[in-house]
């Protein structure tokens, strides 16, 4: 007995008032026999399925049962299958395409094209224009340790760039920021842990089942601490770059400073991730204020230069 041809059967008579088994039989290359046992498996499934014999008769869901395609509007759907196409793109698996096609079955033949136009006006690529291969494999087998309720081990390597050897119970894969991360219960650490995924290496499935914990979610809001550690400093940037500080900071921030330049006041915290972003930068950007920072970025231009230069 074929799982998806069950799935299958379920949606044609959703979508159906009656259809004979012969018709579906025919659909499916399979024998009336075969149909009216998956009609009896769909039955037991608590799906009210009725077979009525004769002139006219067939194979139907009972009238009660059925979920009544008006209660979603045109805007519903296309939000439904807006957001399901966009994470089919990231997440693989049967069930996200499964699922679209549920939402298909209900958009009625006469608004097809508009509701699948607006579906399409929005695009979401959660995929790196480059980087880490590995990210999309990591997250198969965390989707697979979450659905089988299993352990995961993986090597990790945090921010300070030490190696640790973890074993966890997956909770939670979030999309924060341009990175995915993996909420856990980290054993080793006897405590909630949400990992990044590209940090992770050799990661597998461990065959053991865990008792699922009085789930904590991750901590994902960090604009009120942010706020209280940023300050905005004076930069003049040369105009190559505005785009990529127009992700940091917004334009009412930024003016022309002549022809090929701009200053602004970027928003900055004292940490070394964002010194290390000031630096991408290079030579066209130069703090000018305040005193503190621009010391400390020359500190940081005098140890490069000091490694590039005794080689």
């Amino acid at each position: 007995m074929k799982i998806d041809r069950l799935v299958s059967i379920i949606m044609i008579l959703l979508e159906k008032q009656r259809i004979s088994a012969q018709e579906l039989a025919k659909m499916f290359e399979v024998s009336t026999r075969t149909i009216y046992r998956d009609v009896e498996a769909i039955n037991m499934a608590g799906i009210p399925v009725l077979a009525t014999s004769g002139s006219g008769g067939g194979i139907e869901i009972m009238s009660q049962y059925k979920v009544d395609k008006k209660i979603f509007s045109t805007d519903d759907l296309s939000a439904l299958l807006m957001g399901l196409t966009n994470l089919s793109g990231m997440v693989r698996g049967s069930e996200v395409a499964n699922a679209i096609a549920k939402v298909k079955s209900f958009i009625p033949s006469e608004k097809a094209k508009s509701i699948e136009l607006k579906a399409s006006q929005i695009y979401i690529d959660l995929t790196p224009w480059e980087g880490n291969g590995n990210v999309k494999n990591n997250i198969e087998i965390i989707k697979n340790a979450l659905q089988e309720n299993k352990l995961i081990s993986f090597t990790y390597i945090d921010g300070h760039g030490t190696k640790t050897n973890r074993t966890v119970e997956t909770y939670q894969l979030v999309f924060k920021g341009r990175a995915w991360y993996v909420q856990t219960f980290c054993r080793l650490k006897n405590d909630y842990r949400l990992f990044r995924v590209s940090r992770m290496s050799e990661l597998s499935i461990i065959e053991e089942t865990f008792v699922q914990r009085e789930y904590q979610k991750p901590l994902l809001d960090f604009e009120e601490t942010a706020k209280s550690l940023q300050m905005n400093i004076k930069i003049r940037i040369h105009k190559s770059i505005l785009d990529r500080i127009l992700e940091y900071c917004p334009f009412e921030q930024i003016k022309a400073d002549g022809e090929e330049y701009y200053l602004a006041d970027y928003p900055f915290i004292d940490s070394d991730y964002y010194y290390d972003m000031l630096l991408s930068l290079g030579d066209k950007c130069e703090v000018f204020e305040p005193a503190k920072v621009r010391e400390k970025l020359k500190e940081k231009i005098q140890k490069l230069a000091k490694i590039y230069g005794d080689s």
